[in-house]
């Protein structure tokens, strides 16, 4: 099986030299798992200069992306029978967890990286879907791209040593993960969570889950109203599993210490 291909379109590919040190991505790399072809920019900017940018018409500070290298440099590669092109752009969708696993599904993801005060607009049409990271302007999309290649190639088959780990991770259901606790069992007077080393699988997992609620409540109310959880009855749903968790854990708690 050919492993998943990123093709980038950069002006600093050397940036992506840290892929080489990023632990379980450059494992991938090492088991062609994934492939990650750089294409330069300036390699295909025009004149003996290699000119990639210009003036914006109608004034304003800093340079424009010229359209012309980023087409060249668009047409050289080989595209796959599912693959998708992404333009990093502030103006862009915000990226979640789910658009990772969408595109988890492909062959190929083309990436075309920003930089400057922007790009022609006329680039716009190449892309299948433009991306932001957020809500914050950076000096270029190559730090974007880097983080859409390890968070993609993290739910690639073979990529992860325990694919478990996958299941409770933060924004896989629109909930934030639970509190994780190791050795020592006090540290600093912090003592780890009775529950989490009573042997009892059951409690551990209405724990977790109680805690996953609490704390997405707490922190991120915007991912419950989110998309997946705007019917009423799925917020609901939440209210009831946070009830029912509390519920249980009261009720162990009693039996421990009993209503003298």
């Amino acid at each position: 099986m050919s492993g998943f291909n990123f093709d980038v379109i950069t002006l600093f590919p050397k940036a992506f030299e840290l892929l080489n040190n990023l632990g379980v991505i450059t494992r991938a790399l090492d088991k062609h798992l994934i492939k990650v072809n750089l294409h330069d920019l300036r390699e295909y900017g025009e004149g003996s200069y290699r000119q990639v940018d210009d003036k914006p018409y109608g004034g304003g500070a800093g340079m424009v992306l010229k359209p012309e290298p980023i087409y060249k440099a668009y047409e050289s590669i080989r595209k796959f029978p599912k693959s998708k092109t992404l333009l990093m752009t502030p103006q862009g969708k915000v990226l979640k967890q789910k658009d990772l696993a969408r595109w988890s599904t492909l062959d190929q993801i083309i990436i075309i990286c920003g930089q400057y005060e922007g790009f022609d607009e006329r680039i716009r049409c190449l892309a299948d879907e433009e991306i932001s990271i957020g809500d914050y302007v950076l000096s270029g999309g190559e730090i974007p791209a880097i983080s859409i290649i390890n968070g993609l190639t993290r739910l690639l088959p073979g990529t992860l040593g325990d694919p478990d780990s996958l299941v409770d991770e933060s924004h896989n259901s629109s909930l934030l993960e639970y509190p994780h606790y190791t050795r020592p069992l006090i540290f600093k007077d912090m003592r780890v969570p009775d529950v989490l080393v009573s042997g009892n699988h059951e409690e551990i997992k209405l724990w977790r889950d109680k805690k996953r609620i609490e704390r997405t409540l707490e922190r991120r109310f915007d991912l419950i109203s989110d998309e997946h959880y705007k019917h009423p009855s799925n917020i609901k749903r939440v209210e009831k599993e946070l009830n029912k968790s509390m519920k249980f854990l009261m009720k162990k708690e009693n039996d421990i210490y009993p209503d003298w």
